[in-house]
């Protein structure tokens, strides 16, 4: 069975193809010391394959300026006039649902900021060497590649995929694949799951099916809200905490991540 058309597959293919060979990727700075500020900026601005969506000299700024611009990878002052990097970062967690690295950029030696780095993808000592900077882009753009890669890879719908049964309201039973599920939905006035398909009407599922149930059929379904189970195969990005899923599902607007699955999503499948 065909999960796409040809213009549809060939669309999906060149997607992918930007995300891997991204011609910038966006870097912001929080920092209140002004020179080094200004002396990161220049360096960054020197590297082509990043683009300098912003800075910041506070927190409270840089709340905003994280939110606006949404950059790739954030250089952060472990220390600013209104709060620590940390809180900063803690404060924003739940309004970051796209891949953002953090490179802790301080004046701090490297023994006081061991516990720092566990929190962080890097960081960056004042005043820094160029080559320390240098090793820290290289290692943040091949890490993104292979990230990129890894997702066209897992995120392209399996064709065949294993096959499960199912039982209906009347208790027939119905053989699927998980390659034709998008995601499955809680109905509550009728109290029953229902299986979204692929160009099929929704399945009823039997009354008493559980979502613990629902996982169980395979790895790829992930619960991401109290009322909603996707197929992660599907899964292309989290925006304004909701799922967009690929083609053919790619016009739900509905499937809404609730906090308490949002972090579970995100540290499993490193969104």
């Amino acid at each position: 069975m065909s999960l796409f058309g040809h213009e549809e597959y060939i669309g999906y293919l060149r997607q992918q193809n930007r995300l891997i060979h991204m011609d910038k990727y966006k870097v912001a700075v929080i920092d209140d010391d002004e020179f080094s500020l200004e002396s990161l900026c220049f360096s960054l601005k020197s590297d082509t394959r990043f683009s300098l969506c912003g800075t910041a000299k506070n927190g409270k700024a840089g709340k905003r300026l994280v939110a606006k611009a949404q950059p790739h990878l954030l250089f952060l002052d472990v220390e600013l006039p209104d709060m620590t990097g940390m809180e900063l970062l803690q404060d924003i967690r739940d309004q970051v649902s796209w891949p953002m690295r953090v490179v802790f950029y301080t004046a701090y030696d490297k023994y006081m900021i061991q516990a720092i780095r566990e929190s962080a993808f890097d960081y960056l000592l004042k005043p820094f060497e160029e080559g320390d900077l240098k090793e820290i882009l290289e290692r943040f753009v091949n890490q993104a590649e292979r990230e990129a890669t890894r997702l066209m890879t897992s995120a392209m719908p399996r064709r065949m995929g294993q096959t499960f049964i199912v039982f209906t309201p009347t208790n027939d039973m119905r053989a699927l694949r998980s390659s034709e599920i998008g995601f499955f939905r809680y109905c509550s006035d009728r109290k029953l799951w229902e299986v979204i398909l692929n160009n099929q009407p929704p399945l009823m599922l039997r009354r008493g099916t559980t979502a613990d149930q629902i996982v169980q059929y395979s790895p790829a379904f992930v619960q991401i809200h109290q009322s909603y189970v996707i197929n992660i195969d599907y899964l292309m990005i989290i925006k304004d905490n909701k799922c967009m899923l690929y083609p053919p599902f790619d016009k739900v607007t509905e499937l809404l991540v609730s906090k308490k699955y949002k972090k579970e999503l995100q540290d499993r499948f490193c969104l």
